[in-house]
């Protein structure tokens, strides 16, 4: 979670006697993470972490009213400022993290612009407020002036915290994360207010956590596969460059998985994908899952041969072929794909093999049979590049798909001959 070690490492910081930047360097140094990390949002169409970076930037332009060090402190106008912008800030944090991202559009972005504009104008409105408003309580701490906040703040601070954090279990997004952290980065900068370097670190801290968070984002879309939550292709690519025989890698493949596209409709298809995906990441031995593409998985082991590995790899396909997966009644794909899909006499059109004619004729929500087809190979003294390993473990899933599929082939050396797809598709 980078967002928490930064935070970490600034808090030890300024509060370890090391942190001897001067204001306008704290400044400066806010203001370059600010523009950095609206670039980043609006370059990789992040309106979440748009938003919140604009929160902090209001935020923060709001609490220089207070005024640096002990200016505006123990003022009506600093305390009634203070007030509304610790419980405005993690309000808002909750309503960016249930937005939709929509891109920067002016349908999208209009609503939540108008609403910060109001509250600009209310916050703006209060701090003019002449009213016996009692004064701003501060005490020293560790040489900075603390605030003692009222204790309906600290609970709706907590709360959101608290939703944050939940939310953050549930996705497992670095967006949530982020928000997290730099809401309490804020809340510090807040509490330190009366010290106006300290106070800035934090805003620093709570702005680049928000930009940080954009570039963990871009990785995981470019390592990870969104749907089934694995290691990409991409990740792939780069395991296999790490390998040192010897190792084993096996690729495994769906079988019929057009079929059930075709018949019941993508949103099927990616609950089998998912199904499949869920079960090779459980496998053992030592090995690491991936999606490859489509209904194309791998399966890397790292210093194991294929002795030691087609026990692990019988076992998961085992947990696959024994997993229930049903469909309910709406979930039957009622037209035919194809070029007339729309015109009514395609319904009556006979469809080709036997497998396929019983899944469009089964209404009832009987669990419909998902199997996976599995080649593996392992890196020799011969084969010992993982190109060549790769290729040969293909070469074993295509055995295993010609030889009935839902069973596991081992690479051989003595059988060279290669099928063609259209004989085992």
């Amino acid at each position: 979670m980078p967002g928490g070690v930064l935070l970490l490492g600034v808090a030890l910081l300024v509060h370890s006697g090391w942190f001897t930047l001067p204001l306008p360097a704290l400044s400066f140094l806010y203001y370059c993470a600010l523009a950095g990390g609206m670039v980043l949002a609006w370059r990789f169409h992040s309106t979440r972490t748009f938003f919140a970076l604009l929160v902090l930037f209001l935020a923060q332009q709001a609490t220089t009213l207070v005024g640096a060090e002990h200016t505006a402190l123990g003022t009506p106008r600093g305390w009634t400022v203070l007030q509304t912008v610790a419980v405005l800030v993690p309000l808002n944090f909750v309503m960016i993290t249930l937005m939709e991202e929509r891109g920067f559009t002016v349908s999208g972005a209009a609503p939540i612009g108008l609403l910060l504009f109001v509250q600009v104008v209310v916050v703006t409105v209060l701090s003019r407020a002449d009213e016996g408003t009692p004064s701003l309580p501060s005490r020293a701490h560790h040489a900075a002036t603390t605030i003692s906040m009222p204790d309906y703040v600290w609970l709706t601070l907590a709360a959101t915290g608290i939703f944050l954090l939940v939310r953050f279990l549930f996705t497992r997004k670095p967006v949530e994360s982020a928000l997290l952290w730099s809401l309490a980065a804020s809340s510090l900068s807040l509490y330190f207010v009366g010290t106006a370097r300290i106070s800035t670190a934090y805003w620093v801290a709570a702005t680049c956590v928000l930009a940080v968070s954009i570039i963990e984002n871009s990785y995981l879309l470019a390592y990870h596969d969104e749907l089934t939550k694995l290691p990409s292709r991409r990740a792939f690519n780069d395991a296999l460059l790490r390998l040192q025989p010897p190792y084993s890698v096996a690729v495994a493949d769906i079988d019929h998985f057009k079929r059930f596209n075709d018949t019941y409709g993508h949103d099927v298809g990616d609950q089998v994908l998912r199904l499949v995906a869920a079960h090779l990441a459980s496998v053992t031995g030592g090995g690491s899952a991936y999606r490859c593409g489509g209904e194309e998985f791998a399966i890397v082991f790292p210093g194991q041969t294929i002795s030691a590995v087609v026990d692990h790899l019988e076992r998961v396909r085992t947990k696959v072929e024994r997993a229930e997966f049903r469909l309910r009644g709406d979930e039957r794909r009622r037209v035919a794909r194809g070029r007339d899909r729309r015109n009514s006499s395609s319904r009556r059109r006979v469809r080709t093999g036997h497998a396929i004619r019983q899944l469009a004729q089964d209404k009832s929500p009987a669990p419909l049979s998902v199997t996976v087809s599995i080649g593996v190979a392992a890196s020799t003294e011969q084969k010992p590049h993982p190109d060549v390993v790769l290729q040969a473990a293909d070469r074993a899933l295509y055995r295993a798909k010609a030889n009935g599929r839902n069973r596991v082939e081992t690479a051989s050396s003595t059988r060279r001959s290669r099928l063609k797809a259209a004989g085992i598709a």
